[in-house]
């Protein structure tokens, strides 16, 4: 039985379709489901008891259950236990712009970067559709809120889990879905070079962001196992071809890593490397955490490494820092849970 919440419209269209029903039943169905948020195919009103009959039949509306919750300053974190137990997070953040999920793709990580948590507890299974889309309508259920803005940047690897991710994607910017419009998703990847192209063709305009987190093949291939199948000089073509055909700004997020990735000389090399794209870089303060012996660099040394960049004319930001005292590190409230 499927869970009618991994349903795009036009999968729900084609199914009404094949009973021999209009195709608007499917955006009748979609109204309940993300505009009235209803939990029952009983409170469909609208909809004949033979057609619901079906639908029950056919559909699940099982949702998922909020575990746990960790609270700080403009930031909640969820650890959600699905159907067959096992967790995955989604991290909330409040902006002055609107409240922003990020949320998981995978239950545990297989792409191995020595600086994550996620990838301490490896890959069980990738999450469904539906199992995606339940961490943004629970969250807005318990707190009457609406998510304005969805990131991709949760436990797993998206573009690993890429079919259910673009569906995912479908159903979230559907405006008779969720409507989250495009350029407030961001899916990231560490850089799955072929899925990247497939991200090409399928003509999605949310924004894409690339895991990079060194300037090098040497020292990137030292803390993300990926770049010794996808480097460096295979990776910047292919984003050079996403901008030429999308006409898309790409950005790139860069932790930086005491002593690891953070010197000026790092700096130097990276802006020669992004030097004439359109793009520009995330700056992200490290979230430490008790398993993993990485430390955060000094704000001395990240604002000098930002007053490079900017002087060699790249794009650059500081990504504000959210919830250090909420196990705020990717993975890290689950892993302490299941250790627990």
């Amino acid at each position: 039985m499927k869970n009618i919440y991994g349903m795009t419209l036009e999968q729900l269209e084609d199914y009404f379709l094949a009973h021999n029903e209009k195709k608007f039943k499917a955006t009748q169905v979609y109204e309940w489901l993300y505009k009235k948020r209803v939990t029952s195919f009983s409170e469909m009103t609208n909809i004949k008891k033979e057609t619901l009959a079906y639908m029950k039949q056919d559909f699940s509306m099982q949702s998922i259950q909020i575990l746990t919750q960790k609270e700080g300053i403009d930031v909640i974190k969820f650890l959600f236990v699905l159907e067959d137990h096992n967790k995955v997070e989604a991290v909330l953040m409040k902006h002055d712009y609107g409240n922003s999920l990020c949320v998981s793709t995978e239950v545990g990580c297989n792409m191995g970067c020595s600086f994550c948590e996620s990838g301490r507890l490896k890959k069980v299974r990738h999450l469904e559709t539906y199992e995606m889309v339940l961490q943004i309508l629970e969250i807005e259920k318990q707190f009457h809120i609406r998510i304005s803005h969805v990131v991709l940047m949760g436990i797993g690897e998206p573009f690993d889990n890429y079919e259910n991710v673009i569906q995912f994607i479908s159903i979230i910017n559907n405006g008779k879905g969720i409507d989250i419009g495009a350029r407030h998703i961001t899916v990231s990847t560490c850089g799955i070079i072929p899925k990247i192209e497939a991200f090409i063709e399928d003509g999605k305009q949310v924004n894409l962001a690339i895991s990079l987190h060194a300037p090098n093949n040497m020292l990137r291939s030292q803390l993300m196992p990926i770049n010794k199948i996808y480097p460096i000089d295979k990776l910047i073509p292919i984003l050079k071809k996403y901008i030429q055909r999308t006409n898309r700004r790409v950005t790139f997020e860069y932790i930086l890593l005491e002593h690891v990735n953070d010197t000026e000389a790092c700096a130097l090399e990276l802006a020669e490397l992004l030097k004439g794209m359109n793009c520009y870089v995330n700056l992200i303060p490290y979230n430490e955490t008790s398993h993993v012996e990485f430390k955060k660099s000094s704000k001395e040394t990240i604002m000098r490494f930002l007053d490079i960049l900017k002087k060699n004319k790249i794009n650059v930001t500081i990504r504000k820092e959210f919830g250090g005292n909420v196990d705020a590190a990717c993975g890290q409230l689950r892993s302490n849970y299941e250790e627990a």
